[in-house]
């Protein structure tokens, strides 16, 4: 099969079958989602979810965690992974926000990756769901997910981002981070793959390649 009617069938699938995708990170402002992402660095979901209310609740602005000590914000996120160097990066990250942003998350993904703890992958995510900016965060679901389907043979996330944005049109960008994603946490998982029961596995060439009949 060649890529752009692997591509071709595989979106068509989602956008028929998952026309609205959404995170499953829980917030309730911009600067509450840039905060969760930046926590749900090799850190679930789950955890992150079940971190943020009170966090949220004690800080609900940038100028609030902006003015906050590393002793008052760790208790809060001392649970998810690195929370050391989080709780400095958030902190730090508010700053910022606060004195040269006056507290809006900018839609740039240059300026947004000028705050403290934000990379591409947290800049890329941040900017597609909240100004649905036509880029794509590659986290290691849709690093493995994109090998697997053969949707890239990119062997760096960056590598597989630009073959993803080379092949996905610009108003499906913003949906097919959330379909990757979420196809990878649920089906395409990376030691138990429920191959049998994916929905696209007649489009998948890891697939196509296990079932090959010599």
């Amino acid at each position: 099969m060649l890529k752009k009617d692997r591509y071709a069938k595989i979106l068509d699938w989602f956008e028929k079958n998952r026309p609205l995708p959404v995170t499953e990170l829980h917030y309730d402002s911009p600067f509450h989602l840039l905060v969760a992402v930046i926590l749900s660095a090799q850190c679930t979901d789950r955890r992150v979810n079940m971190v943020v209310p009170p966090l949220f609740e004690r800080f609900p602005e940038p100028k609030d965690l902006a003015e906050a000590s590393f002793d008052e914000v760790y208790p809060y996120i001392k649970s998810v992974s690195y929370p050391n160097s989080k709780t400095t990066h958030l902190i730090a990250m508010a700053r910022k926000l606060a004195d040269e942003f006056g507290s809006e998350v900018p839609s740039d993904i240059d300026k947004l990756m000028s705050l403290p703890g934000v990379g591409r992958k947290t800049a890329n995510v941040v900017a597609s769901i909240v100004y649905d900016k036509p880029v794509i965060a590659v986290d290691t679901h849709v690093f493995r997910v994109s090998r697997r389907l053969g949707l890239s043979d990119g062997k760096t996330v960056d590598a597989v981002g630009k073959d993803l944005e080379k092949h996905i049109p610009e108003d499906k960008r913003a949906k097919s981070h959330h379909w990757l994603i979420l196809h990878g946490r649920y089906v395409c998982a990376a030691r138990n793959p429920k191959c049998g029961d994916c929905p696209i596995k007649d489009w998948c060439r890891e697939y196509e390649r296990n079932n090959r009949i010599i």
